[in-house]
């Protein structure tokens, strides 16, 4: 089996990525239990369930899901019917779960701008999924320690309004759309429906332990290039301010 990256904490837990390419689909499991974070797209099923297979996997605990785009969510129900999983989301991300909607992303540079102009419409029909019940509902930080992990997801919005992380040990973040690890360089994405927001979330995944990022979409971050990029755009925002304020 192609399994292209593992992690492991210093308590023991392991994070394995289970698909990569379109979308990453991670499983988290402490020898006893496992999480699951996002599930691709819904035509990429098969292959996730042949790859839970060669790991064993009868059964997910919890699936966690960063965020409620097709390409994180779709195959939720699914997970949720075969692997007796159950399901957590962020509150302002259930409704479009629960109706297999999409949150219209915006895009962050000309190029995506005008792409989403012209695909918003047929974005919203072309990509719904099967609607998911949810099981538990986050607000801004759901602690993991009574299911068996050392580890809590928190509230990262910007991407998203309900965007999230899971932070594991301390030492690993799955940070979801919050960041990209797709250009060299770079870990700014190219769709985020609040910039400043996303910006104020990595400070707040920058104020964690952990030395690594790992997005939904391509390689993991370091924390050296994430603190490089938050520096830089807090810069910008606050030139922006000052130049603002000399106007007035």
């Amino acid at each position: 089996m192609n399994i292209r990256k593992t992690w492991e904490t210093k308590s023991g837990c392991r994070i394995i990525q289970l698909l990569s390419g379109r979308s990453n689909v991670l499983l988290v499991t402490n020898g006893e239990k496992n999480l699951l974070v996002d599930t691709s797209p819904a035509y990429r099923w098969n292959k996730l369930v042949k790859r839970l297979q060669a790991l064993q996997v009868e059964k997910i605990d919890y699936l966690i899901l960063t965020h409620a785009h097709f390409d994180h969510a779709a195959n939720a129900r699914r997970i949720k019917e075969k692997y007796m999983a159950s399901v957590i989301v962020h509150k302002n991300e259930a409704p479009y779960l629960m109706s297999g909607d999409n949150i219209i992303p915006q895009g962050t540079n000309p190029f995506t701008r005008t792409l989403m102009h012209v695909l918003a419409r047929p974005f919203s029909v072309l990509f719904r999924y099967e609607p998911c019940e949810y099981d538990f509902l986050v607000d801004s930080v759901f602690d993991l320690k009574d299911f068996g992990f050392d580890a809590y997801i928190m509230h990262t919005p910007g991407h998203t309004p309900g965007s999230m992380s899971l932070i594991i040990d301390n030492e690993i973040a799955l940070v979801g759309d919050a960041m990209f690890g797709i250009f060299r360089n770079s870990v700014f994405p190219p769709f985020a429906n609040d910039v400043e927001q996303l910006i104020t979330s990595w400070g707040k995944l920058l104020e964690t332990g952990c030395s690594v990022f790992m997005p939904s979409h391509g390689s993991a971050n370091s924390r050296e290039l994430l603190e490089k990029k938050y520096r830089k755009r807090i810069n910008k925002q606050l030139n922006r301010s000052d130049r603002t304020e000399s106007c007035l």
